[in-house]
């Protein structure tokens, strides 16, 4: 650099910027060129745009480096923008009970970055019918995705949902809640599977989301034989889809999920990140893959800044959920929609899940505004303290009913038996065998329902209203307000990405900058939203 500096002129139309403010203005020109010069009367160091760099043995404005134009499309690994066809290293993730609406979807789709539909916990119906919607919305071959949840209480539907999947040709699925892979996924991952040209192509893509190393590792290693062997037995893949499925992982998009919303290990993305990317490493060597694998960030990503880290920890994409919610294209109500819009960073809670309430599993949610995450966490010390309804306390039970169910535990039976009559029947047969578990069923008739409440409106049930939510969306109020993007009405979700991205774009320009010495100012690593084309 400093032979360069010797031979090397900065010659333009502008001047250079040198001052604060001139600084900032220039940095947040991401789209030009810019060069990094010092002033030969003063020695100051500062940054010119666009011009013409040139030999000069006594140059005015030595140059001492440049660097190209920086677009947010840039960010992440190209490879992500390549094999499924967007133009953004951009997700909006999968909130399920349809959340993450139809419309979401096709707003993200038509701005070419990727959207996955909120299926988990939905009938096969309804997921129809999103699907139908979306199809309808875009043009052939248009990127997006749904999600196939993990589902240890009816492994039968999660073998629907992806029979389902593979029957539509979704070719993205978002893998989420997973302990470990089940043939239902596996069948998915590899249906299609084939050589092309000497190379091997695959027609379905697995978004694996992972917060444990050893989750990870299944997700990007080869499906098991066992499993593979017992799926050509049934005919639902070939003997040719297994053989290939031994050279290529289940899933080559891994996001890694740190503090969000929803089911969550609360891992700090800085310290997870880089032991999956370290494993990932590890696994392609050992396998030979020769297909990448990419390791994508998720959990806290509700700033520029914070989008920004994770491309600078090496994050392929970003994922993006909590604050999609709060989006207009979401399905959660008006209602809930207003109180993440008041929610601030401290203003979350772990709450049991309703669908591995039995196992301990928590979700993170919302806290203020709602009495969920306090009464939800009263139903689980019930469950853990008592053997079973008829165990507990007349006077203990009366209190759980007037306090936190709204309802009679016995009115609450009876619909429950309603339902899993219809759905599962088994459920009510180990109901009548263990008397814990019918506790369990009623109380996650609460547990499921209140996210329902919540996504409906329903207004006698305010303060029962189950929202997943993590530390991002209160950041993101913090970042957005008194910005056009402070109120609910104006969130748009593509308008949300394009602010995270451009800003990320523009704090990594400042960065950059900072370690070629340029003074940078503390205020070019603050990004005001404002509205974006």
């Amino acid at each position: 650099m400093s032979d360069l500096a010797q031979v090397a002129s900065w010659t333009g139309k502008t001047a250079p910027a040198f001052s604060p403010d001139g600084l900032v203005r220039a940095i947040a020109e991401i789209r030009q060129p810019i060069h990094v010069v010092r002033d030969g009367a003063r020695g100051v160091i500062g940054v010119a745009l666009g011009g013409d760099v040139g030999r000069d043995a006594s140059p005015p404005h030595p140059v001492l480096g440049s660097l190209p134009p920086l677009y947010p499309e840039w960010l992440g690994d190209r490879s992500f923008n390549e094999t499924h066809g967007v133009r953004f290293p951009y997700v909006a993730g999968a909130m399920a009970n349809g959340i993450a609406t139809s419309d979401l979807v096709i707003a993200m789709a038509r701005a070419k970055m990727l959207g996955f539909f909120g299926s988990a916990g939905l009938t096969p119906d309804q997921v129809i019918a999103g699907l139908d919607r979306i199809e309808a919305g875009l043009p052939a071959g248009a990127a997006y995705g749904a999600n196939l949840i993990h589902s240890p209480n009816e492994p039968e539907l999660e073998r629907a949902v992806s029979d389902l999947f593979v029957r539509r040709c979704v070719r993205r699925v978002s893998a989420s809640a997973y302990m470990d892979v089940t043939s239902a996924l596996v069948r998915y991952a590899v249906s299609g599977i084939r050589v092309v040209d000497g190379e091997i192509k695959r027609d379905n893509y697995v978004f694996a989301k992972v917060s444990r190393p050893e989750v990870a590792r299944r997700m990007m290693s080869p499906a098991p034989t066992a499993m593979l062997n017992a799926l050509v037995a049934e005919g639902a893949i070939t003997e040719a889809e297994a053989a290939l499925a031994k050279r290529v992982p289940i899933a080559e998009d891994i996001t890694v999920e740190s503090d969000s919303g929803g089911h969550t290990d609360n891992q700090p993305l800085g310290a997870v990140f880089p032991i999956i990317t370290k494993l990932r490493d590890e696994l392609v060597q050992k396998f030979g893959y020769s297909r990448p694998v990419r390791v994508g960030a998720a959990g806290g990503l509700g700033t520029p800044t914070s989008v920004a880290s994770a491309f600078a920890l090496g994050a392929a994409y970003v994922l993006t959920g909590s604050v999609n919610q709060g989006a207009i294209e979401s399905g959660l109500s008006p209602q809930g929609k207003k109180l993440l819009a008041q929610a601030s960073l401290a203003d979350v809670i772990m709450a049991p899940a309703a669908d591995m309430f039995e196992l301990g599993v928590k979700v993170q949610v919302l806290k203020r505004g709602t009495m969920f995450g306090p009464r939800a966490l009263r139903l689980y010390d019930a469950y853990v303290n008592h053997a079973s309804l008829e165990a507990m306390p007349d006077a203990y039970r009366q209190k759980l009913e007037r306090q936190v169910l709204g309802e009679t535990v016995d009115s609450i039976w009876e619909r429950t038996a309603a339902f899993f009559k219809e759905r599962d029947p088994r459920e009510l047969e180990r109901a009548e065998r263990e008397p814990k578990h019918k506790m369990a069923l009623v109380f996650r008739w609460y547990l499921g329902l209140s996210s329902k409440w919540a996504i409906a409106g329903h207004p006698e049930r305010r303060l029962d209203f189950q929202i997943w939510c993590g530390p991002a969306m209160g950041a993101f109020n913090d970042w957005t307000k008194g910005t056009f993007l402070e109120e609910p009405e104006s969130r748009n979700v593509v308008q949300i990405a394009y602010n995270l991205l451009e800003g990320a774009a523009v704090i990594t320009r400042a960065q950059q900058l900072r370690t070629y010495g340029v003074p940078v100012p503390s205020t070019a690593f603050r990004f005001v939203p404002r509205p974006l084309s």
